[in-house]
């Protein structure tokens, strides 16, 4: 188990991990080692299934077929094999916000009564956004009125979506003039689907093209709307301390993981554990308490909202199991490993799944519905108690020692807060920290854990070195839990990380140098957050003036991948590791890192070191300050470097 072990370094969960193996328990390191040598064709993007004519694969290798039996080229399968994983991402992210929106109108109608608006002011501010009228309106009919529109999004025809309005309007205007601005969230998805049909589009530009569309369409769609509607219902995020890491689990109380990504279930489940009548019954079968802790971007919702603390991220869903402390791990869609019923039946676990899209082996369904969502939440949460009398404490084995501190539920409308103060918020200290030098940049480190690479150590070394040249870091999804777990977004020891500049600014607001925007689907926060630094002034007029950037340098899920093309699309240049399974299309991998950059002012890039990764971001952030003639940065970048000006600062005093 060598290889296995060593791509993954952390040390609560290698503990774990070294505990399940020798308990002869699979993982997914142990399943990745049985799968070894993975294809390489596949990993290049060469296979072609989409026809009974096949499956084809090119051979870039030697003297095999160089097109499939259809006549289809290597750019040409890469292609579309590439945007139809950007449609199966679009389509859970923006799905997510079509359950999102239908959660808030039936709760608008009274028909789901566990739920209330509780950001009226949020709601109002997005009804007269998209041209609704507010004055004079009971909540609940504006509520409805919001729901409604937001809903006619997904299968609008034709026009334009109404939160692309909120990008600049040089940006609006290449969308228009290249023909990329998406029509309707669920049109672009199908448009997808059909086009990369055998036999319809074949040409690898034109794919892209459409690919990017249905990325836009989630980003400033789908994704956006979750966001807004998740804040409308279940309150605006606000800066909260919590715990993470598997240590967070507890002995001597009942453990329920909740796992997955739709909040309308982890917020009722908060609410249940929190029930007299089940901590009383809790206590009853031996138990101290109900401790809720969270798994991927479920966890990071109620982490922002509720302090309730994390136990880890994707790759940590086996682990919090084998930990044999879990009562009940709670599932619904995105993300989830098949292999978790199969290991809660080596301990007393019980796994339950909740949504009619998504069944796993071994777990016992019970479907949640808004309408009934209380009675549900207590029902699951009774099972976890009644299910405590049963945990074999020789099989417990919870890493306690291993647990971060965490500053979290930071937002575009609070920081704006932070940075200008209560009664005048503004972005102009960030501006301003830019533009004189003492920050470098800003980047955004998002998507998953990958078990081909070190659990988090991507996400981390990229994090820190970005930080020690002065450049603030946002996070979200799996990437933000990583960092949390190694530290950096705890202001008291993060910021002796970062480099002088980074650090005065951050002291003087209070802000971690890493900030954590929220759940994967909250990427769209960093979309408004950029256009309001841009609003701020003094940094272009586009944002792909702005010296900003962004990256995955763990991804796995086809959801990183449509993330990606919405933030290039966007003017981000992002930073891509593994790379897409494009590499053995010369054409394609052309068109999608120096292609796109001509179309939409950025592109991709791959560097699976990251180090090397987070260099290029430098590289990018100081090729952006320089167009916009902004000042040299203030302070030297190494730090021995900056001790020597200090000590020669120093002799002239004397």
């Amino acid at each position: 188990m060598k290889n296995t072990l060593t791509t993954h370094p952390e040390a609560g969960p290698r503990e774990t991990l070294e505990n399940a193996f020798s308990c002869g328990l699979e993982t997914a390191w142990s399943r990745l080692e049985e799968q070894e040598p993975q294809c390489g064709f596949g990993t290049l993007g060469l296979c072609c299934r989409i026809c009974r004519m096949g499956p084809c694969r090119i051979d870039p290798f030697g003297d095999g077929p160089k097109t499939g039996v259809c006549g289809a080229t290597a750019d040409i399968i890469t292609a579309r094999n590439l945007i139809r994983m950007i449609a199966a991402g679009s389509a859970a992210h923006s799905d997510h916000g079509r359950d999102i929106a239908h959660s808030l109108l039936i709760a608008a109608r009274g028909e789901a009564t566990d739920y209330t608006i509780k950001d009226e002011e949020k709601l109002k501010n997005i009804a007269g956004e998209i041209g609704i009228e507010v004055k004079g309106k009971d909540i609940r009919q504006l509520a409805e009125e919001v729901a409604e529109k937001l809903l006619a999004e997904f299968g609008r025809q034709d026009g334009e979506l109404l939160f692309t309005k909120r990008a600049p309007e040089k940006r609006q205007k290449l969308w228009r003039e290249e023909g990329l601005i998406p029509r309707g969230i669920d049109r672009e998805i199908v448009e997808i689907m059909h086009r990369t049909l055998m036999g319809v589009d074949n040409d690898a530009e034109n794919l892209i093209r459409q690919g990017v569309r249905a990325s836009l369409g989630d980003g400033w769609g789908g994704s956006m709307i979750a966001t807004e509607l998740s804040d409308v219902l279940f309150k605006l995020p606000q800066p909260i301390r919590a715990q993470v890491n598997l240590g967070v689990l507890r002995e001597d109380e009942v453990n329920i993981v909740v796992h997955g990504h739709e909040p309308t279930l982890s917020e009722i489940i908060v609410a249940a554990a929190r029930d007299p009548e089940l901590l009383k019954l809790a206590e009853e079968k031996g138990a101290r308490g109900i401790n809720l802790a969270g798994i991927c971007c479920t966890a990071n919702e109620i982490l922002m909202r509720h302090g309730i603390p994390i136990a880890g991220n994707f790759l940590q869903q086996e682990l919090a199991i084998t930990t044999g402390a879990v009562e009940l791990m709670l599932v619904d869609v995105q993300c989830i490993m098949p292999s978790l019923g199969s290991l809660c039946q080596c301990f007393h676990t019980k796994l339950v799944s909740t949504s009619p899209k998504a069944r796993f082996p071994f777990a016992e369904h019970i479907e949640f519905k808004e309408e009934e969502a209380l009675s549900i939440g207590r029902r699951i949460v009774r099972m976890a108690i009644e299910n405590f009398p049963n945990r074999k404490k020789e099989k417990v084995s919870i890493p306690s020692k291993y647990i971060s501190g965490v500053v979290a539920g930071f937002t575009p409308e609070n920081v704006y807060q932070f940075l200008g103060g209560k009664y005048r918020g503004t972005y102009r200290p960030l501006n301003d920290a830019i533009i004189s030098g003492r920050i470098r940049g800003a980047a955004g480190l998002v998507g998953c854990n990958n078990a081909q690479m070190g659990h988090d150590a991507s996400h981390v070394q990229m994090a820190r070195e970005l930080i020690r040249h002065d450049v603030l870091v946002v996070a979200t999804g799996c990437s933000a839990i990583g960092l949390a777990k190694a530290g950096l977004m705890q202001p008291e020891s993060a910021l002796k990380q970062a480099g002088r500049g980074l650090r005065e600014v951050c002291e003087a607001v209070g802000l971690p140098p890493v900030l954590h925007l929220g759940s994967c689907v909250d990427c769209s926060r960093i979309l408004v957050t950029l256009c309001n630094i841009l609003k701020e002034g003094g940094l272009g007029d586009d944002l792909s003036d702005l010296p900003v950037a962004g990256a995955a340098p763990e991804w796995m899920s086809e959801k990183a991948v449509a993330i990606g093309f919405y933030f290039v699309a966007s003017g981000v240049q992002t930073i891509i590791s593994p790379s897409f399974p494009v590499e053995g299309a010369d054409g394609t991998l052309e068109l999608i890192t120096r292609g796109l950059e001509k179309i939409v002012g950025a592109g991709f890039e791959f560097e699976d070191d990251p180090i090397k990764g987070a260099h290029l971001i430098i590289k990018h952030l100081d090729k952006k300050r320089a167009a916009l003639k902004l000042a040299p940065m203030m302070y030297d970048l190494a730090p021995s470097a900056l001790t020597l000006k200090n000590k020669d600062v120093e002799k002239k005093k004397r």
